[in-house]
């Protein structure tokens, strides 16, 4: 017979196979058990403040490292405080394993205190998730979890544990492979298919590489540009894929969607072809999906096949994991490009006239305030880009995609397809705990901020110093622009008065950061250098910006691409472009 452990033991003792070195959690009366164990094993644990801010940090840790993060919660609030997190990181393609304890297996279904049929809640918002009764099946569902979430598809995954399970004896055996009946990820292309693609792109005469995260995923940006400079076409990345390609590549035409550039929408909107590389299809990046790209072909490579053809059909399906497509691509391209090359110097020439016409800029205030874009730009430019950046959702996630230089993947962070508010200080920490000698700049929002700024003491307590950004504007400054521009400045409840209360700096203090406050543009290049000479300790700068700055290009929801606007009412005028 075995070793005799506990199942809380065989937990700990599964996480350490498994290879976790850090997790962020909350103790509480059902996941008690295992924080036992925890205190003795080499396992870094930090304690957070809440649990969003777990789940955040564990997003945050696994964008930065490629590691899946990990998060621990005990039952009933503990758990669901972790459905924010979770539908986070599913849609953003996140791996991360959240533990949670739960009620005793005989109180399973009875509402027991603290009882939430958390398996249930986030069957939708999961990639898998397991409820463990019998202490003997634990190794085995970390065993999977950890591997579904890291394989294919990346995502998250939750192993609800009964408190009993945890408490009874168990024989550990930690199984020596997994495999799963019906997981089988794709990660070699059909070589068919890349003969076909590399067949249409050496027909177009309009191509463009339309980039999204799962470039990133898959550890494949020095595969992009190889692939990008053969072909010699655009490239456009979308908000999850910036730091994919070079920000400073010529063939960099910068972000689509509904906040991208002139150049980059455009390209799509005329493409003869979209050279699709992880990325969906998503709402924000087509507008209006049916006068999307309409006179483009299709190829798409993904390693997920549930994308091919479920917002756009694809003349060309490339499934597998997009590190081997692409490299399949390379000499497969090259070959046809040999036979014919196509000039795409008239395209060229159209969208470097779009890219010089219409470049990103923002007007200075006139009334001597600071523009948030400015602030935003010399972050950036001063910090640099082996720098990290994350940030919170609206107006200045926006602005950070746009007037920050990305040179690098997993270099930019933020929430992109469920825009959680409160994102970019729990989702920093993590980050900054996966890098630890690397800078890391959350650029939040006054109204982001007031969601999860507890976590900064978790930062204080725990030598995690990273830096926060506040572009204080006194208003939930996305929706305020939405109120500006189709509610006649109808101002309801977005107005937080921020300025006044709380005073940000003496809050920073109050949680054991270095709290500054920047009123002027004369200040803000010293005020930032000054926050990036303190790495003993959190530095949070309050920036009090222009109210009402606005976000431009605007694609506005549910209409065309086609009527981009570049600034209020001023849409270009594409029968003068000639394309």
């Amino acid at each position: 017979m075995g070793e005799q452990i506990t199942g809380a033991q065989s937990l700990v003792k599964s996480l350490e196979l498994v290879g976790v070195e850090v997790m962020f959690g909350i103790p509480g009366g059902a996941i008690l058990p295992a924080y036992d164990p925890i205190f003795d094993s080499k396992i870094r644990h930090i304690l957070v403040r809440h649990e969003q801010g777990a789940g955040h940090a564990a997003t945050g840790y696994a964008q930065v490292t490629g590691k899946v993060g990990v998060c621990i919660a005990t039952s009933g609030p503990g758990a669901t405080n972790l459905v924010t997190p979770l539908a986070d990181a599913q849609m953003d393609s996140v791996p991360i394993v959240a533990i949670t304890g739960q009620v005793p297996g005989p109180a399973i279904g009875t509402d027991a205190f603290q009882e939430a049929d958390i398996r249930g809640v986030t069957m939708p918002i999961t990639k898998h998730n397991y409820l463990i009764t019998n202490p003997d099946d634990i190794p085995r569902a970390i065993a999977e979890a950890f591997y579904i979430a890291g394989s294919g598809r990346p995502g998250p995954v939750l192993v609800d544990i009964a408190k009993d399970a945890l408490q009874r004896m168990t024989e550990f055996k930690y199984p020596q492979s997994v495999s799963l009946l019906g997981y089988k990820p794709q990660t070699e292309p059909d070589s068919q298919s890349i003969r076909d693609a590399a067949a249409l792109i050496a027909q177009s005469k309009k191509p463009v590489f339309y980039v999204g995260g799962g470039v990133i995923k898959a550890n494949a940006s020095a595969e992009l540009i190889k692939l990008a400079e053969l072909v010699g076409a655009p490239v456009v990345t979308t908000l999850m894929a910036r730091g994919a390609f070079p920000d400073s590549h010529a063939q960099n035409l910068g972000m689509p969607g509904m906040h991208g550039t002139v150049a980059a929408v455009t390209s799509l909107q005329k493409a003869d072809l979209l050279i699709t590389l992880g990325a969906r299809f998503d709402d924000r990046v087509t507008g209006k999906l049916s006068s999307f790209a309409v006179n483009a072909k299709v190829i798409h490579a993904d390693i997920d096949p549930a994308e091919i053809g479920k917002n756009r059909y694809a003349d060309v399906a490339i499934i597998g994991d997009l590190k081997e497509s692409i490299r399949a691509l390379i000499p497969a391209v090259d070959a046809e490009l040999k036979k014919s090359k196509p000039d795409l110097e008239t395209w060229w020439r159209q969208m470097n006239s779009l890219r010089s016409t219409y470049p990103l800029g923002y007007n200075e205030p006139d009334d001597g305030s600071v523009s948030p874009q400015y602030v935003i730009e010399r972050i950036g430019a001063i910090t640099g880009p082996d720098a990290i950046y994350v940030a919170g959702v609206g107006q200045h996630q926006m602005w950070a995609s746009q007037f920050i230089k990305y040179e690098k993947p997993r270099t930019w962070l933020n929430s992109g397809g469920l825009g959680t508010m409160g994102y970019a200080v729990p989702a920093a920490m993590g980050a900054k705990v996966g890098a630890p000698k690397t800078p890391v700049w959350a650029i939040d929002g006054d109204g982001c901020f007031q969601m999860t700024n507890q976590e900064l003491v978790t930062c204080s307590l725990n030598n995690i110093p990273i830096k926060v950004a506040i572009i204080n504007n006194e208003s939930l400054g996305m929706v305020r622009q939405w109120q500006s521009l189709f509610y006649q400045g109808r101002y309801s409840n977005t107005d937080l008065h921020s300025k006044r209360v709380p005073d940000f700096a003496k809050l920073a203090e109050a949680m054991g950061c270095v709290g500054l406050r920047c009123e002027s543009k004369g200040d803000v290049d010293r005020i930032i250098k000054e926050a990036n000479a303190i790495n003993d300790a959190p530095v949070v700068v309050d920036f009090n910006v222009h109210r009402d700055a606005m976000v431009w290009p605007m694609v506005a929801a549910g209409t065309s691409n086609d009527e981009i606007l570049i600034a209020r009412e001023m849409a270009p005028d594409w029968d003068s472009q000639e394309l």
